[in-house]
């Protein structure tokens, strides 16, 4: 199971917001780079990037930050916010993002994120971000009526990675992974799935490690990382141990 360590940008600083909320942001640092690099030494293989000012935009806002991250971070680096176009898929891509995370998009113009993933083999991964059990959209702004399971199943024959599923009311808020939710959509649906939202300590990475075989692909994680309640190192080691 892969561990992403997360990096969220805001007007270039590395933040964390609380249930999605950008009033809600704590910042963590103004080298989005160097952070990338701790994460490599501890071992990360893969980051997960999120252009937070983008996801509300719907354009690329932190485009220097990523170029930045892209360059020093020796491995492979997932970036979601706001890419709604294929010019903006395409530019993630040619900047070196190994895969795009496509959320709004997913819901709203399903059809354009196929065509995305046959165009890009094995670099669309869909969004699916939930608020009691409905997709939400648009930077967590809006809930939509559409229930989670359903929006992931559109994209089980599209070539689509991965699903990264996000409890919103979890989000930042250190409440622990919902490990039942994320469960119960990997059993009901052929595509991997990556967990996210909650994340506390070394209990959620192992207990989604131990679940593995149902179709985790992996978990996110930044808070947890940040105030020091889950060391990274020990993290990617029970991951890789079940």
């Amino acid at each position: 199971m892969i561990v992403f360590p997360a990096i969220d940008l805001k007007a270039g600083e590395v933040v964390r917001l609380a249930e999605g909320d950008m009033d809600r942001a704590t910042v963590y640092g103004d080298n989005p780079a160097a952070q990338a690099m701790i994460f490599a030494e501890a071992g990360a293989q893969h980051l997960h990037v999120v252009d937070l000012d983008g996801s509300f935009a719907g354009e690329g806002r932190n485009v220097e930050a990523v170029k930045a991250i892209v360059e020093a971070f020796p491995g492979y680096v997932q970036l979601g916010g706001g890419i709604r176009s294929p010019e903006a898929v395409e530019a993630w891509f040619y900047l070196g993002v190994a895969r795009v995370v496509m959320g709004s998009a997913a819901l709203k113009d399903p059809e354009f994120v196929k065509e995305m993933a046959k165009e890009w083999e094995g670099g669309i991964v869909v969004a699916v971000d939930a608020k009691d059990g409905m997709v939400a959209t648009e930077g967590w702004a809006e809930v939509s009526d559409v229930p989670v399971v359903d929006l992931a199943r559109r994209f089980e024959d599209a070539g689509v990675a991965s699903l990264l599923f996000t409890d919103i009311g979890r989000d930042g808020m250190l409440k622990g992974c919902n490990i039942d939710a994320t469960l119960d959509l990997a059993r009901r649906v052929d595509i991997p799935v990556i967990a996210s939202g909650g994340v506390k300590g070394l209990d959620d990475i192992h207990v989604l490690s131990l679940n593995a075989h149902e179709g985790i692909e992996g978990v996110i994680t930044g808070r947890a990382l940040y105030e020091g309640r889950l060391d990274l190192a020990a993290a990617i080691a029970m991951a890789g141990r079940e």
